[in-house]
């Protein structure tokens, strides 16, 4: 294919060569300088640079991915009330109370209503990101698109309103940058009143969010009749954590197999459970164990793994085996459980209990 443009002795450019595109856009800068005055196309070219620098800069593609990513990861957090107890007014002889003796003082049905307004809060606050977050895409893509007009009148007759949109949008991203963090919870009323003579120091409560809990692809294997699970967080806290894992059997056959489905508390990052129906697909999900202080958990990771195929002709078992280990911090002993879901009595150095259906929330 040929691009021939009369008068600039281009006929014979291929278009394949990384040259030509060099060539056409002078071609175009050409063309377009024609349209304006010495003066005026100064002008442009300077404001032109102004809007590429600020699109590359300052809302670029990688930022913005960048900012996507942040979000969905804010969208699968855990949040919680944080108390803080305000520092005490100087020559004030009494003692900083801590914050799980602060939980003895408050009263619980206001504190039940304080999680309900962090609650909202903090979906506002989603919400309002998601928001901001959109306004920047929108403007990225105006602008993009004013950047890329052949003609360069417009863009010099609409530039004070191109000047305003580059201040919202810086201003759209600091509001953007602010709300990230998690912030200050409104107290109408006060949690704590005075008991007789003794001062309560104020306090402070705060949302704080915790990174979601993930199974670790790799690691979490399924065999013949049993799986081994592995999950992390990202930032490891610096006390260990209670989980919760609900796992069901997805398309049971029979009735029996319906009762392979339950919810067992771990407090560990491992979790293996044994003989399992070979060639059947179980699906598990992992979260944090509930916590007076939980707000809003929107999300939890799920698993689904298939066991594989078992030797022909053999019987299934249909006691379900569960078992925890702490890994390598600490000696603490591995612990097992196991669950029958056949009728009769336990066998020696088992434990016989109903499983738990999960409930879905």
């Amino acid at each position: 294919m040929n691009f021939q443009v009369t008068g600039l002795n281009l006929d014979k450019m291929k278009l394949d060569s990384p040259q030509s595109f060099l060539d056409v856009e002078e071609v175009e800068e050409a063309e377009d300088q024609q349209l304006l005055d010495p003066e005026a196309w100064r002008t442009y070219m300077e404001r032109r640079n102004v809007l590429r620098e600020f699109l590359t800069a300052d809302l670029s593609p990688h930022l913005l991915k960048r900012h996507h990513a942040r979000m969905q990861l804010l969208k699968k957090c855990s949040y919680y009330i944080e108390i803080l107890p305000k520092h005490l007014a100087l020559g004030d002889q009494n003692p900083l109370v801590l914050p799980s003796t602060m939980f003895q003082l408050i009263d619980p049905w206001k504190f039940q209503r304080m999680k309900k307004v962090g609650t909202a809060q903090t979906k506002i606050q989603l919400l309002l990101l998601g928001d901001l977050l959109e306004q920047l895409d929108r403007g990225r893509a105006q602008l993009d698109t004013l950047l890329e007009s052949p003609d360069p009148r417009p863009f010099l007759a609409g530039w004070g309103l191109v000047e305003q949109q580059l201040a919202d949008l810086s201003a759209v991203m600091d509001n953007f940058l602010a709300m990230m963090v998690p912030g200050r919870l409104h107290i109408k009323h006060r949690l704590v009143s005075d008991i007789g003579a003794t001062k309560i120091p104020h306090i402070r409560l705060m949302l704080s969010t915790k990174m979601p809990v993930m199974f670790d692809r790799k690691e979490s294997v399924a065999h013949r009749d049993w799986v081994s699970l592995r999950w992390f967080v990202t930032v490891q806290p610096a006390a260990p954590e209670q989980f919760e894992l609900r796992f069901k059997l997805l398309e049971p056959r029979t009735q029996q197999e319906c009762t392979q489905c339950g919810m067992v508390p771990v407090a560990a990052c491992t979790f293996d459970v044994h003989h399992l129906l070979p060639n059947r697909t179980y699906k598990f999900t992992i979260k944090r164990a509930e916590s007076y202080t939980l707000v809003y958990e929107p999300w939890r990771d799920s698993l689904t793994l298939q066991t594989l195929p078992g030797p022909r002709g053999a019987t299934p078992s249909h006691s379900l085996t569960l078992q925890t280990s702490l890994g390598s911090r600490g000696a603490t002993p591995s612990h097992s459980l196991t669950l029958h879901t056949t009728p009769g009595p336990p066998r020696a150095g088992q434990v016989q209990l109903p499983l738990i259906a999960p409930s879905e929330r």
